[in-house]
C-alpha cells in the first residue's frame, strides 16, 4: 500500500478513535529499529506510533502512555520507540538539537513543529507533524493527545518553526 494511502488510513484511524472518549488508550509497543533503518522508514514508524497515542490523556511532566504526556515527553516516548533516538526534555531543548530547518510548505512526517503559545517568539509547545497539514500533540492540561490542524488559526498565530531530526546524518541510534 502506497505511503499516502497508509497515512489516510492511519489519520481516518485515529480520527475514528478520538470519538471513543470513553475508551482507555491502548498502548502501541514500538519494537526496537535496526541500527540500518532509513529515514523513510523512522518516520513512518515516527507516524504510525505518534498516532496510535491520540486519547491518552495530558500530565503535565508525563512521558508515557500509562503516566500521561506532555507536548516533550510525548515526543520523547515516541521517538525513542519508533527511531531510536533520546530527545532533550524540553520543548526549548529540542528546538536547538542539530536538524535541518523547514519551511512550512516542505514538511514531511516526522518532522518536528515548534509552537509560542505563551506570547511572544520563545518556543513552548512542540509537535508531531504527521502529514496533510495535520500533527499530534499533547495540548493541554484536561484534555489528551490529539490531532490538530496547521491550518487553525489559533495553531497558524502561533507557529514558529519546524525541524527534521530523522535524516541520515542526524540520526544517532541509541543502544
Amino acid at each position: 500500500m502506497p505511503f499516502s494511502a497508509r497515512l489516510l488510513t492511519a489519520l481516518l484511524t485515529a480520527l475514528l478513535l478520538t470519538a471513543c472518549a470513553d475508551r482507555q488508550p491502548v498502548e502501541r509497543v514500538a519494537e526496537a529499529p535496526m541500527h540500518s533503518q532509513q529515514p523513510a522508514d523512522a518516520a513512518e514508524d515516527v507516524l504510525f506510533t505518534a498516532l496510535g497515542l491520540v486519547g491518552t490523556p495530558y500530565r503535565y511532566g508525563g512521558n508515557t502512555p500509562d503516566s500521561g504526556f506532555d507536548c516533550s515527553g510525548l515526543i520523547g516516548y515516541v521517538y525513542r520507540g519508533a527511531a531510536g533516538l533520546a530527545l532533550p526534555r524540553t520543548t526549548r531543548e529540542m528546538s536547538n538539537i542539530s536538524g535541518t530547518t523547514i519551511r512550512r510548505d516542505a514538511l514531511q512526517a516526522g518532522d518536528l513543529l515548534f509552537f509560542a503559545t505563551g506570547g511572544g517568539r520563545r518556543v513552548s509547545h512542540a509537535a508531531i507533524y504527521v502529514g496533510e497539514g495535520r500533527f499530534v500533540h499533547a495540548p493541554s492540561s484536561g484534555g489528551t493527545v490529539r490531532l490538530d490542524s496547521l491550518s487553525n488559526r489559533y495553531w497558524q498565530k502561533h507557529y514558529l518553526s519546524a525541524k527534521r531530526i530523522l535524516e541520515h546524518e542526524h540520526i544517532a541510534h541509541n543502544p
